[in-house]
C-alpha cells in the first residue's frame, strides 16, 4: 500500500491523546481517501485480467502497459500539486481528481460491456480510460494528505502522528474493501468447469466507479462545513485567496535556478529519452506502433529520462558541500528504490497471472477470485504496521535503531527473500502441478515486511536531508524513483515464461508447446495463426542475454536484482551516514 510514510506514531502520544478528540474534517479526508483507495486498488486487482481475457492482450503486453500506467500515476502528482498549489488549491483539485477517477472507472466499464461487439473500439476506450484516470489520481493523491496537518492549531501538531494513523488506516481498509470486493463480483468462474466469465469484469469497475463517487460527493457536501482550521477558515480554497495564517513558519521557498542550468537540464532529458529508448526498444525514431511497445518505447524513456534530469537540476543549485552530500544521499537511496518497487508491483501483474493459471487458490473449500490473492497485502499492512513503528521507537530509545539506509536494505533483502522461498517452490511444479495459495500468502507476508522497512522512512528522510528551497522537487524525485521502479516492474512483468495453461492451449492445437520454446520443431502456417490467436508464445523470454526457461529461474531474477543491490545498499550505509551530516 501506499502513504504508510504517514504512520509513525509514538507510544507516549498514544497515552498522551487517547482521550483527546481529533478535528471532525478529519473523518471527512478519511472517508474521501478511503473510498478512492477502495476505487484504485480494485481496479488494480482486474486490469490486467481484463486486458488478457476479454480483450486478448498479451500477457507481456499486459505488464508493460500495467507498468507504464503505474508509473505514470506517479508522475501526475507533481504536475497536480503545482496546479493546486499556484493555481486551484487542494479543495478543487480533489474534486476535479476524484471525477475524472469516476469517470474513468465508468469507461473501463463502457469498455468491458462493449468488447464483444467492437473490440478495437473497446480497447480505445480503455486507453482513454487509463488516461484519465492517471490524471484523476494526479490531482487527487498529492493534494488530501497535505490537508490533514492543517486541521490543527499549532499548539496540538504532537497530535498529527495518531491522526496520519487514523488517515493511514483509511487507506487500508479502502485498499482492503477494494481488491475484496470488486473481484468478488467482477472475476468470476462457473463453480462446475472453471471457465472464467469474461463478461463480468465490468461489474468490477462498475464497482470501482459508484465507490469514487461516493467519495468524491461525501467530500463535496462536507468540506465547507469540517474541513477548516480550527479559527474556521477552509483548508486548501483557492490560492490568491491564502494570508500570512496560512502558512507554517519555516515554509518551503521557492528555489532558483540559472538560465544555463534549465537549459542544460533541457538538453540533458532529450539526450537521455533517446537513449533509454534506444535501450528499450532498439530505436531511435518512432516506428513500432504495437501498443507494448509504444509504453516501453515513450514512457518508460520519459520517466527515467526526468528522474535523472531533475536531478541534476536539483543539484546545479546546491551551495556547499553538506548540502550537496545530503542531497546525494536522497540520490542514492531513490535508485536502490527503483528495484523494491519493480519486484514488489508483480502483484498486479506476473504474480496475478501466477495465481490464475498455477496455483490452487482453495481455501477451506472456497475458491478464491486470483485477482483477490493480493488482498493479503493489505491485510498485513494493517495487522503489521503499528508493531513496526513501536519497534522502531522502542530500539531509538535504546540507542540501536538501524540507520534509515540500512532499513531500506532490510526492505531489499526480504524480498528478495520472499522471492527465494516462492522460486524453489515452483522448482518441481513442471507445466501442470499447482504452487499452494500458502506460498503466496507467505510471499505477501515477507514483502509487507519488506514494505514496512523501506517505504515508510522514504519520504520521511527526503523531508528531513531536502533544502527547504527545493524540498518540493526533491519529493518529485522520489516519487520518479517510484514512477521507475513501477515502469521497470513492468519490463521485468513481462518476462514472465510460459505457464501451465499454454502447455493445455498448445495440446489442443495438437503441439508440445516445450519442443517449440526448445526449437525442436517448426510450426505449419496454419499452427503459427492458432499459436497468433491463442496468444502462445513461440521462444522464452531473455533478460541480460539469459533465456527464462521457467518460473524458478524468472523469480531467480528478482532475487539477485533486489539481493544485490540490498548487500550494496547495507555495506555504503556508513559512508551514507557521515554524509547524512548528523541527520538521524
Amino acid at each position: 500500500m501506499d502513504n504508510i510514510e504517514a504512520l509513525s506514531p509514538k507510544p507516549d502520544e498514544f497515552v498522551e491523546n487517547k482521550n483527546s478528540r481529533h478535528p471532525k474534517g478529519l473523518w471527512v479526508l478519511f472517508g474521501t481517501e478511503m473510498w478512492e483507495r477502495f476505487n484504485f486498488y480494485g481496479m488494480r486487482a482486474l486490469l490486467t485480467l481484463f486486458m488478457v481475457n476479454s480483450l486478448l492482450i498479451k500477457e507481456a503486453d499486459a505488464a508493460i502497459i500495467y507498468g507504464g500506467f503505474l508509473a505514470l500515476c506517479y508522475l501526475t502528482p507533481l504536475l497536480g500539486g503545482f496546479i493546486a498549489d499556484k493555481y486551484i488549491g487542494n479543495r478543487n483539485a480533489i474534486l476535479i481528481g476524484g471525477t475524472l477517477m469516476a469517470i474513468g472507472q465508468f469507461l473501463l466499464f463502457i469498455s468491458a460491456s462493449t468488447f464483444s461487439a467492437d473490440l478495437g473500439s473497446s480497447k480505445m476506450i480503455m486507453w482513454l480510460a487509463l488516461f484519465v484516470i492517471i490524471f484523476g489520481n494526479g490531482f487527487f493523491k498529492p493534494n488530501i494528505s497535505s490537508m490533514v496537518g492543517s486541521l490543527y492549531p499549532k499548539q496540538e501538531k504532537s497530535k498529527l502522528d495518531s491522526a496520519f494513523t487514523i488517515f493511514y488506516m483509511g487507506i487500508n481498509i479502502g485498499a482492503f474493501l477494494g481488491q475484496f470486493i470488486c473481484p468478488y463480483v467482477g472475476d468470476v468462474k462457473d463453480a462446475a468447469t472453471g471457465v472464467r466469465d469474461i463478461f463480468a469484469f465490468k461489474w468490477g469497475f462498475l464497482a470501482a466507479s459508484i465507490a469514487m463517487v461516493i467519495g468524491t460527493v461525501t467530500f463535496f457536501i462536507l468540506k465547507n462545513k469540517y474541513v477548516v482550521t480550527p479559527e474556521g477558515r477552509p483548508i486548501g480554497g483557492l490560492p490568491k485567496n491564502n494570508t500570512s495564517a496560512d502558512f507554517e513558519e519555516g515554509e518551503t521557498q521557492t528555489a532558483k535556478f540559472s538560465g544555463t542550468s534549465l537549459g542544460i537540464t533541457g538538453f540533458l532529458f532529450v539526450v537521455l529519452f533517446f537513449v533509454f529508448r534506444y535501450l528499450l526498444v532498439g530505436e531511435f525514431g518512432f516506428k513500432a506502433v504495437e501498443m507494448g511497445q509504444m509504453i516501453k518505447g515513450i514512457i518508460y524513456p520519459f520517466i527515467y529520462a526526468a528522474g535523472i534530469s531533475l536531478a541534476f537540476l536539483i543539484m546545479s543549485s546546491a551551495e556547499n558541500k553538506i548540502e550537496r552530500q545530503r542531497i546525494w544521499v536522497i540520490y542514492i537511496v531513490s535508485f536502490f528504490i527503483i528495484f523494491f518497487w519493480a519486484a514488489f508491483e508483480q502483484a498486479g501483474s506476473s504474480l496475478t497471472f501466477i495465481a490464475d493459471n498455477q496455483t490452487d487458490r482453495n481455501i477451506f473449500g472456497w475458491n478464491m477470485p486470483p485477482s483477490m490473492v493480493q488482498i493479503f497485502n493489505g491485510i498485513f499492512v494493517v495487522l503489521l504496521a503499528v508493531p513496526f513503528s513501536l519497534t522502531w521507537d522502542k530500539l531509538r530509545t535504546k540507542g540501536r535503531e538501524p540507520v534509515s539506509p540500512f532499513k531500506q536494505a532490510m526492505g531489499l533483502a526480504l524480498i528478495a527473500l520472499s522471492y527465494f522461498i516462492i522460486a524453489h517452490n515452483v522448482k518441481d511444479l513442471g507445466n501442470s502441478g499447482l504452487l499452494a495459495i500458502k506460498w503466496l500468502m507467505l510471499l505477501y507476508f515477507i514483502q509487507t515486511c519488506g514494505e514496512l522497512c523501506l517505504s515508510p522512512i522514504g519520504l520521511s528522510l527526503v523531508g528531513k536531508l531536502a533544502p527547504k528551497r527545493f524540498a518540493s522537487l526533491l519529493y518529485g524525485v522520489f516519487f520518479i524513483s517510484n514512477a521507475a521502479g513501477y515502469a521497470l516492474a513492468g519490463s521485468l512483468g513481462a518476462l514472465i515464461p510460459a505457464t501451465g495453461d499454454k502447455f493445455t492451449k498448445a495440446k489442443e492445437i495438437g503441439v508440445n508447446l516445450q519442443d517449440v520454446l526448445d526449437k525442436k520443431v517448426t510450426l505449419t502456417a496454419d499452427q503459427a495463426a492458432a499459436f497468433e490467436k491463442a496468444q502462445l508464445p513461440l521462444h522464452n523470454p531473455t533478460f541480460a542475454g539469459f533465456e527464462i526457461h521457467n518460473l524458478f529461474e524468472f523469480f531467480m531474477v528478482f532475487v539477485v536484482l533486489c539481493g544485490i543491490a540490498a548487500v550494496i545498499l547495507a555495506l555504503i550505509s556508513p559512508i551514507l551516514k557521515k554524509m547524512m551530516h548528523g541527520v538521524k
